[in-house]
């Protein structure tokens, strides 16, 4: 099989929902709405540990985050893991990594050396960082600090497209682009970009509360100018594949690490459970591979499933700890690999999913909507989540996409609510998820 190239692009924090092209009417992102229409579009992407750390290293190892470790941020990813960046590289690939990093958990603007990149060669990176305007990076082995001109989606998408532009030859390559936005602060990008919204124009979603519906706007307007700014970077980066004449047999994948609740269920970011939180983009686009007319695909991709993915629609083989399913016999028009509902997962809440409560809707919980560890089911239509409590949340995603009519404990719907319940434990003893207080885990793990 031909080493076909791969470009894999990924926003911080960008929900499914906030996409011209999945029915959002306010947001503009003409380009990936015309990506969209021309190649595999998974409806049912979704982050099955919706935060950073967790998802970037699970994209990393093909693992779960109670296997690699990393189920809370700013914590260390071993460096003897079999990435996907080391087996590219077995592959006979060049790598590259480009942009934010955030499992190295050694101090956010920290170096990270070169046996801590997991195999990536051409290395422009730092942890972590929201400062989009400006921010800093190292490069290669070098732990001079660098910082990128202006905003840094910008700057970064300029790098890789000279990178594509100097790696298009007889070696493949394997490029990663990873951006900060748009994760707040929402009020950070360019001017020109800025300008296209309005608050007093945002339309809400209807789960969001009237109590929160003024922040919401406000941080709509910021959120959707960094997402119209990086579909523009989409744009030039696809732009420079049809430049060097390799757009076809190139393996173009877009995506996120988790979405955001930007006030829907008066809550903020990520960690939860709804739809907002855990559904993200998730856009494939090699012609070679897939044709040139788009479509709609239904499988459940998690972030351990994209190595194995990856590498096999690449003719590689996939290492043995991988733990993630492998999508692409389906692609090609074989049989799903999932058995119709994955796992969703908060393993230890902390920061923005705070133990000391929230002050937006109470509907979901009591009292109020406080920081939990959970377990849950997600098909696609329904939702399903335990906390260590006991049952928490019912949806029925399809009949209530908003989930505002919590189904959990109602008489009516207990063989329902009896099967997905016994659907997750069987779930959670193949995974091994002893489903412990975050605590435990902190403790086995040696985590401070």
């Amino acid at each position: 099989m031909k080493k076909r190239n791969v470009v894999f692009v990924f926003g911080d924090q960008w929900r499914q929902q906030s996409m011209g092209y999945a029915g959002n009417p306010t947001v503009l992102t003409p380009n990936l709405d015309q990506l969209a229409s021309k190649c595999v579009n998974f409806r049912f992407a979704f982050a099955g540990s919706p935060v950073c750390t967790p998802w970037r290293a699970s994209f990393l190892t093909g693992q779960y985050p109670l296997t690699h470790g990393l189920f809370v941020n700013d914590v260390s990813l071993n460096p003897e893991a079999q990435s996907i960046a080391k087996s590219f590289k077995s592959g006979g690939y060049d790598t590259a990594y480009v942009g934010k990093w955030h499992v190295d958990g050694q101090g956010r603007t920290n170096f990270i050396p070169r046996e801590r990149q997991q195999g990536f060669d051409y290395w422009k990176v730092l942890e972590c960082t929201h400062d989009y305007n400006r921010s800093f990076y190292y490069e290669g082995d070098s732990d001079e600090q660098k910082l990128w001109e202006g905003y840094d989606a910008i700057a970064q998408t300029r790098d890789a497209r000279d990178y594509i532009r100097d790696h298009s030859g007889d070696k493949p390559f394997f490029l990663v682009l990873s951006w900060g936005p748009p994760h707040n602060p929402y009020e950070t990008a360019p001017e020109e970009y800025r300008a296209l919204y309005r608050p007093e124009n945002m339309e809400l979603r209807p789960n969001v509360p009237e109590e929160t519906a003024d922040k919401a706007r406000e941080w709509l307007a910021g959120y959707y100018a960094h997402c119209s700014a990086l579909d523009a970077c989409i744009g030039d980066l696809l732009e420079t594949l049809k430049e060097k004449g390799i757009e076809e047999e190139t393996l173009f994948v877009f995506t996120s690490d988790h979405g955001d609740m930007l006030g829907s269920q008066g809550l903020e970011r990520k960690q939860k459970p709804f739809q907002e939180s855990i559904r993200v983009p998730f856009l494939m686009h090699c012609p070679e591979l897939f044709g040139r007319d788009g479509k709609m695909v239904d499988g459940l991709i998690n972030a351990p499933d994209i190595m194995p993915t990856l590498l096999s629609l690449c003719g590689l083989p996939v290492p043995e700890t991988v733990e993630g399913l492998d999508f692409s016999g389906y692609l090609r028009g074989g049989e799903d690999p999932c058995d119709g509902a994955r796992v969703i997962a908060c393993h230890h809440p902390f920061g923005e999913w705070s133990r000391k409560g929230w002050s937006g809707r109470s509907d979901h919980s009591a009292p109020g909507m406080i920081g939990r560890e959970y377990r849950g089911l997600y098909t696609g239509r329904y939702t399903y989540a335990r906390s260590l409590e006991g049952p928490w949340l019912l949806f029925d995603n399809e009949e209530d996409p908003f989930q505002v009519d919590n189904l959990v404990n109602r008489l009516e719907h207990a063989d329902l609510q009896r099967k997905l319940d016994e659907w997750l434990e069987r779930k959670l003893e193949e995974m091994n998820d002893r489903f412990l207080p975050g605590m435990d885990y902190i403790r086995e793990w040696g985590y401070e």
